[in-house]
């Protein structure tokens, strides 16, 4: 049995002003998608994915008229004529779609079944990568043991193309992340590594936002896409990186305020989670939202917090829950 791994991620500041150039700093950190491939006797793949209680069996050949299907509601969705959400809209089709664009990419046929079986402690629609890291480990996991040998260039390539289905046109930035590990700078296409902030962080899940990252990006559009906006985003990105290099958890904390401010004077930030930010910064720390927010709603997805100590009372307090996190290094690996 193969055994591939890949974490999630957390935008730590640039989020919407990297659509428009600037930079953006991202970081891999220690929630995992996890994939392994078994053999299996006879024609049928077997799909066992694990938080989806999903359990089937299936032939290439259905699997390719999956992907064909899916494949036709993409080039629909590029017409104008499909939503996004209508592309993959059935629990499991992402892992299936995949498992077989990467065997047909390679152009290598199963010589016997195998059996898929995932499972992800990354939240689903919180801005932390969750289908990004679910499709590089899927692909790795059948990658190794059929014995195929890829590229890092190669992997992204077809993950990317995967990854449209989901998001309609993939940045890249969560794959980028999920397969190098570590912390990186993206702008205008451009990745630098950066050195992962060894400061205590902590994430809260203020859970799945009502309106999609597409809808976000579209309805501020207006306000971000200004010279003055975006000179602003960008200097508190390019302060957070050298707080990082300094490993300074002050000044740290000091960006993550004032990226904090630029989202909500977006329009991004909902009031509850305002609030709860609020009371964080009063406590001492500092906490941002980690993607795109959300335009209407409570739940903006993950916030960070940057403090000294877990700030568990101000979070229940909200009726959150608070997890410790640290970066991850290894980005998609195998065990």
């Amino acid at each position: 049995m193969k055994k591939a791994i890949a974490p999630g991620k957390l935008i730590l500041s640039g989020e919407h002003a990297v659509v428009y150039g600037q930079p953006a700093l991202a970081m891999a950190v220690n929630r995992y998608a996890q994939a392994w491939v078994s053999e299996q006797h006879g024609r049928f793949i077997a799909f066992d994915l694990l938080n989806l209680q999903y359990h089937k069996n299936m032939t290439m050949k259905a699997l390719h008229k999956l992907k064909q299907r899916v494949q036709t509601s993409y080039e629909g969705f590029l017409r104008g004529e499909v939503h996004i959400r209508d592309v993959v809209k059935i629990p499991g089709e992402l892992s299936k779609y995949a498992f077989t664009h990467l065997l047909e990419k390679v152009n290598h046929q199963l010589a016997d079944g195998v059996k898929l079986s995932t499972h992800s402690d990354i939240p689903v629609g919180c801005g932390m990568g969750s289908s990004a890291a679910m499709i590089l480990c899927v692909m790795h996991a059948i990658a190794l043991q059929q014995g195929l040998h890829l590229s890092p260039e190669s992997y992204l390539e077809h993950a990317k193309e995967t990854e449209n289905l989901q998001h309609g046109k993939s940045s890249g930035v969560d794959l980028q992340v999920s397969l190098r590990g570590g912390c990186l700078r993206f702008q205008q296409g451009v990745v630098h590594s950066r050195s992962l902030p060894d400061m205590p962080l902590f994430m809260v899940n203020t859970g799945k936002p009502q309106s999609t990252t597409g809808e976000c990006v579209s309805a501020v559009a207006s306000k971000v896409d200004h010279p003055v906006i975006l000179a602003d985003f960008a200097a508190v990105t390019n302060a957070m990186d050298a707080a990082i290099e300094l490993q300074n958890l002050a000044e740290f904390q000091r960006c993550i305020r004032t990226n904090h401010q630029l989202l909500v004077n977006i329009g991004v930030v909902p009031e509850k989670v305002q609030q709860f930010i609020t009371a964080i910064e009063q406590s001492g720390a500092a906490a941002k939202i980690c993607g795109a927010g959300a335009i209407r709603g409570e739940a903006a997805g993950i916030v960070l917090i940057a403090a000294e100590s877990m700030p568990q009372q101000i979070c229940e307090q909200f009726g959150y829950q608070v997890e410790a996190i640290t970066g991850d290094r290894l980005g998609l690996h195998s065990v």
